[in-house]
């Protein structure tokens, strides 16, 4: 029995910054608007699906299941299934995983699965205490009784709490993803100077591959409702210099730290598909093979050192496929910071290390010519639920661009994991 995972298309939407304003696409729209334009390309009807799964890590309270919202509004039918999973960053790379744990176990032969976040819209909250006095408020009897209520009301209960900061900052640490990628640099003794350079490259790689086209093939252009053209990611900074980097200020750690907003990744809104089979399925539907899964590992470790997650994702990956480093040719590492991706170059080569936490040799850090060859998160940006998806689609297209074999897509998670594909080109 074929138990391979063929990826047969896929799509995705722009990245857009968050401008610190709600941005024109709500999750769903986003979702919708790219599944449609990948649907429409097949030479199945959407029905035939036999499930549709999304990963997003903020779903709007009118979108929880936001994988059936949108299965509906793509028009694949009351029938397909649609469902919802969240693995923070890696939620749309466990919607892969997902698909191809049903496709494996026989209970589906065609799904449409990957991940979407519009961060722009995460909300603003009520404090606690704003909360306690509405409660008071709503069961306050008569005027003597809501008079008394108005008397213990403070301005400051109105302060906001800001979703994405309570999102972003890991609750059994008390640390935001920004200080974990401090600790790295830290750890692995990374200088501002090299963040800003690593940055400064993501920047120059992903104007390099607009300038080539070679994203045009996966980016579906969208339409607000105020007619503005949305056909490209608009996070990249060309004007990008060393000197402008290095007047920005540290965010994290205003006093000793070094990641800044230039070399982080940005909130972004964004969604991205991949369109996965069985083997029995791409000979009921005749399809064309793009490539496919070969193997998936997750591993968790320390939520303080979550920046690390593709290098404890990866280790077993390698092992298990028999592989080096050097055997891969081309890699996609999700960039949160510039920070986290330069340390885990430094960990993949990093003796002691392998030997403590993997009981082998390192198997050496990838080569700067074969990772994120087209720039990544720092200058795309990252939409937390759709750049596990997104990483798999892309590293796909340079492997058919390129020639090469075999890529992994990688991608630290918030909570201290991390996740692992390793993909096959057929062309």
């Amino acid at each position: 029995m074929d138990r391979s995972i063929y990826i047969i298309d896929g799509a995705r939407t722009p990245f857009l910054k968050a401008r610190n304003a709600p941005g024109p696409f709500s999750a769903a729209d986003l979702a919708t608007a790219a599944g449609r334009a990948l649907l429409l390309r097949q030479r199945f009807a959407p029905a035939e699906l036999d499930e549709v799964i999304l990963g997003c890590a903020s779903p709007s309270p009118d979108e929880v299941n936001i994988g059936r919202v949108v299965a509906l509004r793509m028009g694949c039918g009351a029938a397909v299934p649609g469902w919802t999973v969240m693995r923070n960053c890696a939620s749309g790379m466990q919607a892969l995983d997902s698909a191809i744990a049903n496709i494996q176990a026989g209970r589906s032969g065609l799904v449409l699965a990957g991940g979407v976040d519009a961060l722009s819209r995460a909300p603003l909250l009520f404090s606690d205490a704003m909360v306690r006095w509405f409660s008071a408020w709503y069961a306050a009897r008569g005027p003597v009784a809501r008079l008394q209520v108005l008397r213990g009301f403070r301005p400051a209960y109105l302060a906001p709490v800001i979703g994405i900061v309570k999102g972003l900052t890991d609750p059994v640490v008390g640390q935001t993803m920004g200080q974990t990628a401090e600790n790295l640099a830290w750890e692995f003794g990374i200088s501002r100077e090299e963040m800003d350079a690593y940055a400064l490259e993501s920047h120059r790689r992903v104007a390099a591959a607009q300038d080539a086209g070679h994203f045009n093939d996966e980016i579906v252009p969208l339409v607000s409702p105020d007619g503005d053209l949305h056909a490209s990611d608009d996070g990249l900074r060309r004007d990008a210099s060393t000197e402008g980097l290095a007047k920005l200020k540290p965010f994290f750690d205003k006093r000793y730290g070094r990641v800044t907003p230039g070399n982080s990744s940005q909130i972004t809104d964004g969604a991205a598909w991949l369109l996965l089979a069985s083997a029995a399925a791409v000979e009921r539907h005749r399809l064309q093979p793009l490539g496919r899964i070969v193997d998936s590992a997750w591993a968790g470790l320390a939520p303080e050192r979550m920046g690390l997650g593709p290098v404890y994702a990866s280790a077993p990956l390698l092992a298990r496929n028999q592989l080096a480093s050097a055997d891969i040719d081309a890699w996609e590492i999700n960039e949160a910071f510039a920070a986290q991706v330069i340390a885990c170059l430094r960990a993949f080569g990093d003796e002691a290390l392998f030997l403590r936490e993997f009981g082998r040799p390192a198997p050496g850090a990838p080569e700067a010519a074969r990772l994120n060859v087209d720039g990544g998160a720092v200058a795309l940006g990252h939409p937390v639920g759709a750049s596990g998806a997104r990483i798999v689609l892309h590293l796909l297209r340079v492997l058919r661009r390129t020639g090469g074999k075999r890529g992994i897509a990688a991608i630290c998670i918030g909570g201290g994991q991390g996740g692992a594909m390793l993909v096959e080109n057929l062309a």
